[in-house]
């Protein structure tokens, strides 16, 4: 009888490893996976056609794009974290063309203001890293409602690639 016993409980916590190590699932991505990303990037004062550089000695900053939750390929977060003017915002997304902007100004999620962001656009491998190795690209234009100057910024830069020679 013990031994009955034994072997049903043997077989049940066998049955479990077996059906446990079974791994079919795909996880995944988000709808913008080729979107989002950690960005180094650089901040400079544009003049009409003219980059006047970077007149804030920012040097290079970290910004963030990702999925909304409601995960659709027509919209994402962007974000600089607090680094440069701490805006948060979503933009409305062309996936296809990896492309994004606003539709004029829209409400800042981080503080009471308003920002637009026009021709922006993510290039696949079109950086080169600071180590020499490529990566994804990105550029856009920023405006900020709170500026009395309305001075229009460029930022741009590569995808960080968690390698410290790529970090500044």
């Amino acid at each position: 009888m013990k031994i009955k016993k034994y072997l049903t409980a043997l077989f049940a916590v066998c049955s479990l490893f077996i059906t446990g190590c079974e791994d079919e699932t795909d996880p995944g991505g988000t709808a913008v996976k080729k979107m989002a990303g950690d960005w180094w990037v650089t901040v400079d004062v544009i003049d009409g056609e003219t980059n006047l550089g970077d007149d804030y000695g920012l040097g290079h900053i970290l910004m963030y794009t990702y999925n909304t939750a409601a995960n659709k390929m027509t919209e994402m977060w962007l974000e600089d974290g607090g680094h440069f003017w701490d805006y948060k915002l979503k933009v409305d997304v062309q996936y296809e063309n990896r492309t994004f902007s606003t539709s004029g100004m829209v409400d800042n999620q981080a503080y009471e203001s308003q920002v637009s962001i026009t021709d922006g656009k993510i290039m696949e491998g079109a950086a080169t890293t600071p180590s020499g190795m490529p990566a994804d690209s990105i550029i856009y234009y920023v405006q900020f409602d709170d500026d009395n100057e309305g001075i229009r910024y460029r930022i741009s830069g590569f995808r960080r690639t968690g390698f410290p020679a790529d970090d500044f």
